[in-house]
């Protein structure tokens, strides 16, 4: 499962990050790397971009850069 499958209101883990270059350098900047947990707030209505929280900050993450993101579903977060 990708980040770009992820619903809105879910709560997921990263697994890994697939890909090389600055691509993933951009992902890892936004502090998104594996172990992290992702709350999905809104997805604009052709699902481009994402809006995400990640350690408490709110980022838009584009479809393509979702793509590269392997997630698993992390439950509900208190």
């Amino acid at each position: 499962m990708t980040l770009k499958d992820a619903k809105v209101g879910q709560t997921v883990k990263v697994l890994k990050l697939v890909g090389a270059g600055p691509v993933k350098r951009r992902i890892m900047d936004m502090g998104i790397t594996k172990g992290q947990t992702i709350h999905v707030r809104k997805v604009a209505p052709l699902g481009d971009p994402m809006e995400v929280t990640v350690r408490g900050y709110e980022l838009s993450v584009r479809k393509a850069d979702a793509q590269m993101i392997e997630v698993e579903p992390a439950g509900e977060v208190a």
